[in-house]
């Protein structure tokens, strides 16, 4: 869109169906780039990519003209595809319906990109779920527990 400038950053979390662990250390970084190169094809920029065994942080520098949920839509479905013609897992392998998306500005990257890049040494304290719930309160976003993602507990 000529004369139209924006900058919009939002940090997108998403789960495995089930909140199981069924993304590999040794898959994390190919699934990654897989992942880049969707968000890439969409026309939009990648700032942070981070696989833990069960969920997923994509920070996204997001142009107007694409929706989230179009944006996410198209990474669960070709990542999922991915997944599946990899053979990476011998039972169906999905992601959990809905996701999180929360907004930043610029002054914020540095710290967001810190705590993406630093998931995994964040999650030996913290569970998943205390993670997401922590990101609603602290984005004041309204919700029912009965709507939240599933959780193993």
């Amino acid at each position: 869109m000529a004369n139209t400038y924006s900058q919009i950053y939002i940090q997108i979390v998403f789960a495995v169906r089930g909140r199981q662990n069924l993304i590999a250390e040794n898959n994390r970084e190919e699934l990654q780039k897989y992942i880049s190169g969707i968000v890439t094809n969409r026309g939009q920029k990648l700032i942070s990519i981070y696989c833990m065994p069960d969920h997923i942080h994509l920070l996204v520098g997001l142009k107007p003209s694409l929706a989230i949920a179009d944006l996410v839509r198209d990474v669960k479905a070709g990542s999922s595809k991915f997944i599946k013609e990899k053979g990476w897992m011998k039972s169906r392998f999905e992601w959990q319906e809905g996701y999180g998306a929360f907004s930043y500005s610029h002054s914020q990257l540095k710290n967001v990109i810190g705590y993406i890049n630093n998931q995994k040494e964040h999650h030996r304290g913290n569970t998943f779920k205390e993670e997401y719930v922590d990101f609603l309160h602290k984005f004041n976003v309204d919700f029912n527990d009965q709507y939240l993602f599933e959780w193993i507990e």
